[in-house]
Protein backbone atom coordinates (compact mmCIF):
# COMPACT_ATOMS: atom_id res chain seq x y z
CA UNK A 1 0.00 0.00 0.00
CA UNK A 2 2.84 2.38 0.92
CA UNK A 3 4.65 1.67 -2.35
CA UNK A 4 1.44 2.21 -4.31
CA UNK A 5 0.81 5.58 -2.65
CA UNK A 6 4.41 6.73 -3.12
CA UNK A 7 4.48 5.67 -6.78
CA UNK A 8 1.17 7.40 -7.49
CA UNK A 9 2.37 10.57 -5.73
CA UNK A 10 5.61 10.51 -7.72
CA UNK A 11 3.72 10.15 -10.99
CA UNK A 12 1.51 13.14 -10.14
CA UNK A 13 4.56 15.16 -9.05
CA UNK A 14 6.34 14.29 -12.31
CA UNK A 15 3.34 15.47 -14.33
CA UNK A 16 3.28 18.72 -12.35
CA UNK A 17 6.99 19.26 -13.02
CA UNK A 18 6.46 18.67 -16.75
CA UNK A 19 3.57 21.15 -16.76
CA UNK A 20 5.75 23.61 -14.89
CA UNK A 21 8.57 23.37 -17.44
CA UNK A 22 6.13 23.61 -20.34
CA UNK A 23 4.41 26.65 -18.85
CA UNK A 24 7.66 28.56 -18.52
CA UNK A 25 7.75 29.01 -22.31
CA UNK A 26 5.28 31.92 -22.10
CA UNK A 27 5.15 34.95 -19.82
CA UNK A 28 1.48 34.57 -18.93
CA UNK A 29 1.58 30.78 -18.49
CA UNK A 30 4.73 31.09 -16.35
CA UNK A 31 2.66 32.42 -13.45
CA UNK A 32 0.70 29.16 -13.40
CA UNK A 33 3.81 27.10 -14.06
CA UNK A 34 5.50 28.30 -10.88
CA UNK A 35 2.57 27.01 -8.81
CA UNK A 36 2.68 23.69 -10.62
CA UNK A 37 6.31 23.37 -9.62
CA UNK A 38 5.63 24.34 -6.01
CA UNK A 39 2.78 21.83 -5.74
CA UNK A 40 4.85 19.09 -7.35
CA UNK A 41 7.78 19.67 -5.00
CA UNK A 42 5.54 19.77 -1.95
CA UNK A 43 3.87 16.50 -2.96
CA UNK A 44 7.26 14.89 -3.66
CA UNK A 45 8.62 15.82 -0.24
CA UNK A 46 5.53 14.51 1.56
CA UNK A 47 5.54 11.26 -0.41
CA UNK A 48 9.21 10.71 0.38
CA UNK A 49 8.82 11.49 4.07
CA UNK A 50 5.92 9.08 4.52
CA UNK A 51 6.96 6.53 1.92
CA UNK A 52 8.53 3.09 2.53
CA UNK A 53 11.92 3.04 4.23
CA UNK A 54 11.54 6.57 5.56
CA UNK A 55 12.62 7.44 9.07
CA UNK A 56 14.25 10.10 11.22
CA UNK A 57 11.17 12.27 10.80
CA UNK A 58 12.21 14.72 13.49
CA UNK A 59 15.63 15.26 11.91
CA UNK A 60 14.01 15.54 8.49
CA UNK A 61 11.56 18.12 9.78
CA UNK A 62 14.38 20.14 11.34
CA UNK A 63 16.30 20.08 8.03
CA UNK A 64 13.19 21.13 6.09
CA UNK A 65 12.59 24.04 8.46
CA UNK A 66 16.23 25.16 8.25
CA UNK A 67 16.34 24.84 4.44
CA UNK A 68 12.94 26.43 3.95
CA UNK A 69 13.78 29.34 6.23
CA UNK A 70 17.10 29.88 4.48
CA UNK A 71 15.40 29.79 1.08
CA UNK A 72 12.75 32.27 2.21
CA UNK A 73 15.35 34.70 3.55
CA UNK A 74 17.46 34.48 0.39
CA UNK A 75 14.41 34.92 -1.86
CA UNK A 76 13.33 38.04 0.03
CA UNK A 77 16.77 39.61 -0.01
CA UNK A 78 18.01 38.83 -3.51
CA UNK A 79 17.33 41.53 -6.07
CA UNK A 80 16.24 40.66 -9.60
CA UNK A 81 19.68 41.80 -10.80
CA UNK A 82 21.26 39.09 -8.64
CA UNK A 83 19.20 36.22 -10.01
CA UNK A 84 21.94 34.86 -12.33
CA UNK A 85 24.42 34.37 -9.50
CA UNK A 86 21.66 32.96 -7.27
CA UNK A 87 20.85 30.35 -9.92
CA UNK A 88 24.54 29.45 -10.15
CA UNK A 89 24.69 29.10 -6.35
CA UNK A 90 21.66 26.78 -6.37
CA UNK A 91 23.33 24.61 -9.02
CA UNK A 92 26.39 24.27 -6.78
CA UNK A 93 24.21 22.94 -3.93
CA UNK A 94 22.70 20.27 -6.19
CA UNK A 95 26.18 19.18 -7.23
CA UNK A 96 27.41 19.04 -3.65
CA UNK A 97 24.35 17.02 -2.63
CA UNK A 98 25.19 14.47 -5.33
CA UNK A 99 28.72 14.15 -3.95
CA UNK A 100 27.46 13.63 -0.37
CA UNK A 101 24.90 11.04 -1.47
CA UNK A 102 27.58 9.16 -3.41
CA UNK A 103 29.91 9.02 -0.42
CA UNK A 104 27.09 7.96 1.89
CA UNK A 105 26.12 5.20 -0.54
CA UNK A 106 29.71 3.91 -0.60
CA UNK A 107 29.96 3.95 3.20
CA UNK A 108 26.69 2.03 3.55
CA UNK A 109 27.69 -0.37 0.78
CA UNK A 110 30.99 -1.09 2.54
CA UNK A 111 29.08 -1.97 5.73
CA UNK A 112 26.75 -4.35 3.90
CA UNK A 113 29.57 -6.04 1.97
CA UNK A 114 31.64 -6.46 5.13
CA UNK A 115 28.73 -8.15 6.86
CA UNK A 116 28.27 -10.45 3.86
CA UNK A 117 31.92 -11.47 3.87
CA UNK A 118 31.90 -12.12 7.61
CA UNK A 119 28.64 -14.06 7.35
CA UNK A 120 26.96 -11.81 9.90
CA UNK A 121 23.17 -11.93 9.87
CA UNK A 122 21.97 -8.35 10.22
CA UNK A 123 18.55 -6.76 10.01
CA UNK A 124 19.17 -3.77 7.79
CA UNK A 125 16.94 -0.71 7.70
CA UNK A 126 16.56 2.30 5.41
CA UNK A 127 19.03 2.65 2.56
CA UNK A 128 21.20 -0.20 3.86
CA UNK A 129 18.23 -2.56 3.47
CA UNK A 130 17.98 -1.55 -0.19
CA UNK A 131 21.68 -2.28 -0.68
CA UNK A 132 21.46 -5.61 1.14
CA UNK A 133 18.76 -6.78 -1.27
CA UNK A 134 20.90 -6.16 -4.37
CA UNK A 135 22.63 -8.86 -6.37
CA UNK A 136 26.30 -8.67 -7.40
CA UNK A 137 25.33 -7.35 -10.83
CA UNK A 138 23.10 -4.69 -9.26
CA UNK A 139 25.89 -3.63 -6.89
CA UNK A 140 28.24 -3.30 -9.86
CA UNK A 141 25.69 -1.03 -11.55
CA UNK A 142 25.33 0.92 -8.30
CA UNK A 143 29.06 1.63 -8.28
CA UNK A 144 28.82 3.07 -11.79
CA UNK A 145 25.94 5.27 -10.64
CA UNK A 146 27.92 6.41 -7.60
CA UNK A 147 30.94 7.23 -9.76
CA UNK A 148 28.86 9.26 -12.22
CA UNK A 149 26.94 11.04 -9.47
CA UNK A 150 30.09 12.02 -7.57
CA UNK A 151 32.00 13.06 -10.70
CA UNK A 152 29.23 15.10 -12.32
CA UNK A 153 28.23 16.57 -8.95
CA UNK A 154 31.78 17.67 -8.15
CA UNK A 155 32.24 19.26 -11.59
CA UNK A 156 28.91 21.05 -11.15
CA UNK A 157 29.83 22.28 -7.67
CA UNK A 158 33.14 23.99 -8.44
CA UNK A 159 31.98 25.11 -11.88
CA UNK A 160 28.93 26.76 -10.35
CA UNK A 161 31.00 28.39 -7.61
CA UNK A 162 33.29 29.94 -10.23
CA UNK A 163 30.25 31.03 -12.28
CA UNK A 164 28.77 32.63 -9.16
CA UNK A 165 32.05 34.45 -8.49
CA UNK A 166 32.26 35.74 -12.08
CA UNK A 167 28.63 36.82 -12.23
CA UNK A 168 28.85 38.64 -8.90
CA UNK A 169 32.07 40.40 -9.87
CA UNK A 170 34.20 38.63 -7.25
CA UNK A 171 36.35 37.13 -10.02
CA UNK A 172 37.47 38.79 -13.25
CA UNK A 173 35.17 37.84 -16.14
CA UNK A 174 38.04 37.35 -18.61
CA UNK A 175 38.88 33.74 -19.61
CA UNK A 176 41.84 32.29 -17.74
CA UNK A 177 43.50 28.92 -18.18
CA UNK A 178 46.49 27.34 -16.49
CA UNK A 179 49.50 26.42 -18.67
CA UNK A 180 48.53 23.31 -20.58
CA UNK A 181 44.92 24.40 -21.06
CA UNK A 182 42.73 21.60 -22.36
CA UNK A 183 45.42 18.98 -21.83
CA UNK A 184 45.11 19.52 -18.10
CA UNK A 185 41.37 18.89 -18.29
CA UNK A 186 41.89 15.82 -20.48
CA UNK A 187 44.55 14.47 -18.13
CA UNK A 188 42.36 14.99 -15.08
CA UNK A 189 39.46 13.27 -16.85
CA UNK A 190 41.65 10.31 -17.82
CA UNK A 191 42.87 9.93 -14.24
CA UNK A 192 39.29 10.13 -12.94
CA UNK A 193 38.25 7.32 -15.31
CA UNK A 194 41.28 5.24 -14.26
CA UNK A 195 40.51 5.66 -10.57
CA UNK A 196 36.86 4.96 -11.36
CA UNK A 197 37.88 1.60 -12.81
CA UNK A 198 39.90 0.84 -9.69
CA UNK A 199 36.88 1.80 -7.58
CA UNK A 200 34.60 -0.39 -9.69
CA UNK A 201 36.88 -3.43 -9.50
CA UNK A 202 37.20 -3.13 -5.71
CA UNK A 203 40.96 -2.56 -5.61
CA UNK A 204 41.65 -0.87 -2.30
CA UNK A 205 39.22 1.15 -0.16
CA UNK A 206 36.36 2.56 -2.23
CA UNK A 207 36.09 5.80 -0.25
CA UNK A 208 39.73 6.62 -1.01
CA UNK A 209 39.16 6.36 -4.77
CA UNK A 210 36.01 8.46 -4.48
CA UNK A 211 37.97 11.18 -2.66
CA UNK A 212 40.60 11.25 -5.43
CA UNK A 213 37.89 11.28 -8.14
CA UNK A 214 36.11 14.13 -6.36
CA UNK A 215 39.29 16.23 -6.16
CA UNK A 216 39.97 15.68 -9.86
CA UNK A 217 36.39 16.60 -10.73
CA UNK A 218 36.62 19.70 -8.53
CA UNK A 219 39.63 20.80 -10.60
CA UNK A 220 37.90 20.09 -13.92
CA UNK A 221 34.84 22.13 -12.92
CA UNK A 222 37.00 25.01 -11.73
CA UNK A 223 39.29 25.04 -14.77
CA UNK A 224 36.48 24.63 -17.31
CA UNK A 225 34.52 27.65 -16.13
CA UNK A 226 37.57 29.81 -15.43
CA UNK A 227 38.45 29.36 -19.10
CA UNK A 228 35.15 30.87 -20.28
CA UNK A 229 34.80 34.61 -20.82
CA UNK A 230 32.14 36.89 -19.38
CA UNK A 231 30.43 37.34 -22.75
CA UNK A 232 29.47 33.67 -22.68
CA UNK A 233 28.28 33.40 -19.08
CA UNK A 234 24.56 33.05 -19.99
CA UNK A 235 25.42 29.83 -21.83
CA UNK A 236 27.53 28.69 -18.87
CA UNK A 237 24.60 29.11 -16.47
CA UNK A 238 22.38 27.06 -18.78
CA UNK A 239 25.08 24.40 -19.17
CA UNK A 240 25.56 24.10 -15.40
CA UNK A 241 21.81 23.79 -15.05
CA UNK A 242 22.02 20.74 -17.31
CA UNK A 243 24.92 19.30 -15.30
CA UNK A 244 22.99 19.70 -12.04
CA UNK A 245 20.06 17.83 -13.58
CA UNK A 246 22.19 14.86 -14.60
CA UNK A 247 23.78 14.86 -11.14
CA UNK A 248 20.29 14.70 -9.61
CA UNK A 249 19.35 11.83 -11.94
CA UNK A 250 22.46 9.94 -10.84
CA UNK A 251 21.38 10.48 -7.21
CA UNK A 252 17.99 9.05 -8.13
CA UNK A 253 19.52 5.86 -9.52
CA UNK A 254 21.71 5.49 -6.45
CA UNK A 255 18.80 5.92 -4.04
CA UNK A 256 16.34 3.97 -6.18
CA UNK A 257 14.12 7.06 -6.31
CA UNK A 258 12.09 7.19 -9.52
CA UNK A 259 11.07 10.81 -9.05
CA UNK A 260 14.65 12.03 -8.77
CA UNK A 261 15.50 10.15 -11.95
CA UNK A 262 12.59 11.73 -13.84
CA UNK A 263 13.10 15.28 -12.57
CA UNK A 264 16.86 15.08 -12.96
CA UNK A 265 16.44 13.93 -16.55
CA UNK A 266 13.94 16.74 -17.18
CA UNK A 267 16.31 19.38 -15.86
CA UNK A 268 19.34 17.84 -17.55
CA UNK A 269 17.73 17.50 -20.96
CA UNK A 270 15.98 20.89 -20.88
CA UNK A 271 19.22 22.58 -19.80
CA UNK A 272 21.11 20.85 -22.60
CA UNK A 273 18.48 21.88 -25.17
CA UNK A 274 18.54 25.47 -23.93
CA UNK A 275 22.35 25.48 -24.09
CA UNK A 276 22.19 24.21 -27.67
CA UNK A 277 19.64 26.89 -28.64
CA UNK A 278 21.78 29.60 -27.05
CA UNK A 279 24.90 28.28 -28.77
CA UNK A 280 23.12 28.61 -32.10
CA UNK A 281 22.08 32.14 -31.13
CA UNK A 282 25.74 32.97 -30.41
CA UNK A 283 27.16 30.94 -33.32
CA UNK A 284 29.09 28.76 -30.88
CA UNK A 285 29.96 25.09 -31.24
CA UNK A 286 28.00 23.05 -28.69
CA UNK A 287 30.88 20.64 -28.03
CA UNK A 288 33.20 23.59 -27.42
CA UNK A 289 30.78 24.86 -24.79
CA UNK A 290 30.76 21.52 -22.99
CA UNK A 291 34.56 21.43 -23.03
CA UNK A 292 34.95 25.04 -21.91
CA UNK A 293 36.87 25.86 -25.06
CA UNK A 294 35.39 29.20 -26.00
CA UNK A 295 35.31 32.78 -24.76
CA UNK A 296 38.88 33.73 -25.65
CA UNK A 297 40.30 35.96 -28.36
CA UNK A 298 41.52 34.39 -31.62
CA UNK A 299 43.96 37.14 -32.56
CA UNK A 300 44.58 40.88 -32.39
CA UNK A 301 41.33 42.83 -32.52
CA UNK A 302 40.77 45.33 -35.32
CA UNK A 303 41.67 48.93 -34.57
CA UNK A 304 38.76 51.29 -33.94
CA UNK A 305 38.71 54.72 -35.52
CA UNK A 306 36.81 57.78 -34.33
CA UNK A 307 35.78 58.94 -30.89
CA UNK A 308 32.91 58.53 -28.50
CA UNK A 309 30.69 61.63 -28.64
CA UNK A 310 28.56 62.44 -25.61
CA UNK A 311 25.07 63.92 -25.62
CA UNK A 312 22.91 65.32 -22.84
CA UNK A 313 19.30 64.61 -21.88
CA UNK A 314 18.00 67.58 -23.90
CA UNK A 315 19.52 66.20 -27.09
CA UNK A 316 18.12 62.70 -26.54
CA UNK A 317 14.68 64.05 -25.65
CA UNK A 318 14.62 66.25 -28.75
CA UNK A 319 15.41 63.25 -30.98
CA UNK A 320 12.71 61.17 -29.29
CA UNK A 321 10.11 63.90 -29.72
CA UNK A 322 10.89 64.14 -33.44
CA UNK A 323 10.98 60.36 -34.00
CA UNK A 324 8.10 58.26 -35.27
CA UNK A 325 9.60 54.86 -34.45
CA UNK A 326 11.72 53.95 -31.41
CA UNK A 327 13.40 50.67 -30.48
CA UNK A 328 14.71 50.11 -26.95
CA UNK A 329 17.46 47.53 -26.39
CA UNK A 330 17.77 46.56 -22.69
CA UNK A 331 20.82 44.87 -21.20
CA UNK A 332 22.33 44.01 -17.86
CA UNK A 333 23.07 47.69 -17.21
CA UNK A 334 19.33 48.30 -17.01
CA UNK A 335 19.06 45.52 -14.45
CA UNK A 336 21.94 46.85 -12.35
CA UNK A 337 20.43 50.35 -12.28
CA UNK A 338 16.94 48.89 -11.67
CA UNK A 339 15.77 51.19 -14.45
CA UNK A 340 12.98 48.96 -15.79
CA UNK A 341 10.29 51.06 -14.06
CA UNK A 342 11.61 54.29 -15.58
CA UNK A 343 11.91 52.59 -18.98
CA UNK A 344 8.31 51.41 -18.73
CA UNK A 345 7.15 54.95 -17.96
CA UNK A 346 9.18 56.33 -20.89
CA UNK A 347 7.54 53.74 -23.12
CA UNK A 348 4.08 54.75 -21.91
CA UNK A 349 4.73 58.44 -22.59
CA UNK A 350 6.18 57.82 -26.05
CA UNK A 351 3.25 55.61 -27.05
CA UNK A 352 0.80 58.19 -25.69
CA UNK A 353 2.49 60.71 -28.00
CA UNK A 354 1.61 58.46 -30.95
CA UNK A 355 5.05 56.93 -31.50
CA UNK A 356 5.73 53.28 -32.34
CA UNK A 357 7.83 51.83 -29.52
CA UNK A 358 9.22 48.31 -29.44
CA UNK A 359 11.82 46.39 -27.47
CA UNK A 360 14.55 44.26 -29.07
CA UNK A 361 15.65 41.27 -26.96
CA UNK A 362 18.73 39.27 -27.84
CA UNK A 363 18.63 35.56 -26.80
CA UNK A 364 21.54 36.08 -24.41
CA UNK A 365 20.80 39.60 -23.19
CA UNK A 366 21.76 39.97 -19.53
CA UNK A 367 23.45 37.15 -17.67
CA UNK A 368 20.62 34.65 -17.63
CA UNK A 369 18.28 33.42 -20.37
CA UNK A 370 15.03 35.43 -20.29
CA UNK A 371 16.42 37.92 -17.77
CA UNK A 372 15.33 40.99 -19.72
CA UNK A 373 11.87 39.56 -20.44
CA UNK A 374 11.30 39.03 -16.72
CA UNK A 375 12.41 42.55 -15.83
CA UNK A 376 10.17 44.13 -18.47
CA UNK A 377 7.20 42.00 -17.43
CA UNK A 378 7.81 43.05 -13.82
CA UNK A 379 7.64 46.69 -14.97
CA UNK A 380 4.38 45.97 -16.85
CA UNK A 381 5.75 46.56 -20.33
CA UNK A 382 3.17 45.07 -22.79
CA UNK A 383 4.24 41.64 -24.02
CA UNK A 384 3.26 42.35 -27.63
CA UNK A 385 5.91 45.06 -28.10
CA UNK A 386 8.75 42.90 -26.72
CA UNK A 387 10.31 41.22 -29.77
CA UNK A 388 13.11 38.72 -30.24
CA UNK A 389 16.17 39.46 -32.37
CA UNK A 390 14.94 37.54 -35.42
CA UNK A 391 11.64 39.42 -35.36
CA UNK A 392 13.10 42.92 -35.34
CA UNK A 393 16.57 42.89 -36.91
CA UNK A 394 15.29 43.71 -40.40
CA UNK A 395 13.41 46.77 -39.10
CA UNK A 396 16.41 48.78 -37.87
CA UNK A 397 17.04 50.60 -41.19
CA UNK A 398 13.52 52.09 -40.95
CA UNK A 399 13.86 52.96 -37.26
CA UNK A 400 14.35 56.60 -36.31
CA UNK A 401 15.87 56.15 -32.83
CA UNK A 402 17.42 53.24 -30.98
CA UNK A 403 18.06 53.57 -27.25
CA UNK A 404 20.52 51.04 -25.83
CA UNK A 405 20.35 50.68 -22.07
CA UNK A 406 23.35 48.88 -20.62
CA UNK A 407 24.01 46.49 -23.53
CA UNK A 408 27.38 45.86 -25.14
CA UNK A 409 28.18 42.55 -26.83
CA UNK A 410 24.68 41.94 -28.24
CA UNK A 411 24.90 45.19 -30.27
CA UNK A 412 28.58 44.92 -31.20
CA UNK A 413 29.23 45.14 -34.98
CA UNK A 414 32.65 43.51 -34.43
CA UNK A 415 30.78 40.20 -34.32
CA UNK A 416 30.22 40.64 -38.07
CA UNK A 417 33.21 42.75 -39.07
CA UNK A 418 36.17 41.46 -37.03
CA UNK A 419 37.10 37.77 -37.40
CA UNK A 420 39.53 38.13 -34.48
CA UNK A 421 36.89 39.37 -32.06
CA UNK A 422 36.02 37.02 -29.15
CA UNK A 423 32.39 37.22 -30.35
CA UNK A 424 33.13 36.79 -34.07
CA UNK A 425 30.20 35.16 -35.86
CA UNK A 426 27.75 35.78 -33.06
CA UNK A 427 24.37 37.04 -34.38
CA UNK A 428 23.77 40.51 -32.94
CA UNK A 429 21.13 43.23 -33.01
CA UNK A 430 22.09 45.42 -35.97
CA UNK A 431 21.24 48.68 -34.24
CA UNK A 432 23.88 50.69 -36.14
CA UNK A 433 21.62 50.54 -39.21
CA UNK A 434 19.09 52.84 -37.50
CA UNK A 435 19.08 56.59 -38.19
CA UNK A 436 20.18 57.54 -34.66
CA UNK A 437 21.57 55.45 -31.81
CA UNK A 438 21.79 56.57 -28.18
CA UNK A 439 23.76 54.46 -25.71
CA UNK A 440 22.94 54.82 -22.03
CA UNK A 441 26.14 53.82 -20.26
CA UNK A 442 27.92 54.64 -17.00
CA UNK A 443 31.28 55.44 -18.59
CA UNK A 444 33.71 54.67 -21.39
CA UNK A 445 34.81 51.27 -20.07
CA UNK A 446 34.47 48.06 -22.06
CA UNK A 447 32.03 46.54 -19.57
CA UNK A 448 31.79 43.08 -18.01
CA UNK A 449 33.16 41.05 -20.92
CA UNK A 450 36.07 43.42 -21.60
CA UNK A 451 35.33 43.62 -25.36
CA UNK A 452 35.58 47.00 -27.10
CA UNK A 453 32.51 48.01 -29.13
CA UNK A 454 32.99 49.92 -32.43
CA UNK A 455 29.31 50.94 -32.28
CA UNK A 456 30.18 53.57 -29.68
CA UNK A 457 32.47 55.29 -32.19
CA UNK A 458 30.10 55.40 -35.18
CA UNK A 459 28.88 58.72 -36.64
CA UNK A 460 25.21 58.05 -35.89
CA UNK A 461 25.89 57.03 -32.26
CA UNK A 462 25.86 59.32 -29.24
CA UNK A 463 26.82 58.31 -25.71
CA UNK A 464 24.30 59.20 -23.00
CA UNK A 465 26.53 58.80 -19.95
CA UNK A 466 25.24 58.24 -16.44
CA UNK A 467 23.25 55.84 -14.30
CA UNK A 468 20.54 54.33 -16.50
CA UNK A 469 17.69 55.01 -14.10
CA UNK A 470 18.72 58.63 -13.53
CA UNK A 471 19.27 59.18 -17.24
CA UNK A 472 15.83 57.87 -18.23
CA UNK A 473 14.17 59.83 -15.42
CA UNK A 474 15.73 63.01 -16.82
CA UNK A 475 14.06 62.33 -20.16
CA UNK A 476 10.54 61.81 -18.79
CA UNK A 477 9.58 65.47 -18.19
CA UNK A 478 10.88 66.41 -21.67
CA UNK A 479 8.74 64.00 -23.66
CA UNK A 480 5.82 65.88 -25.25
Amino acid sequence: MEYGFTTAAYVVASVLFILSLGGLSGQESAKRAIWYGIAGMGLAVLATLFGPGAGNWFLSLVMIVIGGTGGWIVAKRVQMTEMPQLVAAMHSLVGLAAVFVGFNAQIELARVMRARLEGVETVWTGFAALLASKTSAEIAMLKIEVFLGVFIGAVTFTGSVVAFAKLSGRVDGKPKKLPGGHMLNAGALALAVLFGILYFTGVGPGVFWLIVITLLAFFIGYHLIMGIGGADMPVVVSMLNSYSGWAAAAIGFTLGNDLLIVTGALVGSSGAILSYIMCKAMNRNFVSVILGGFGGETGPAAEIEGEQIAIDADGVASALNEADSVVIVPGYGMAVAQAQGAVSELTRKLRAAGKTVRFAIHPVAGRLPGHMNVLLAEAKVPYDIVLEMDEINEDFPSTDVVIIIGSNDIVNPAAQDDPNSPIAGMPVLEVWRAKQVFVSKRGQGTGYSGIENPLFFKENTRMFYGDAKDSINKLLPMID
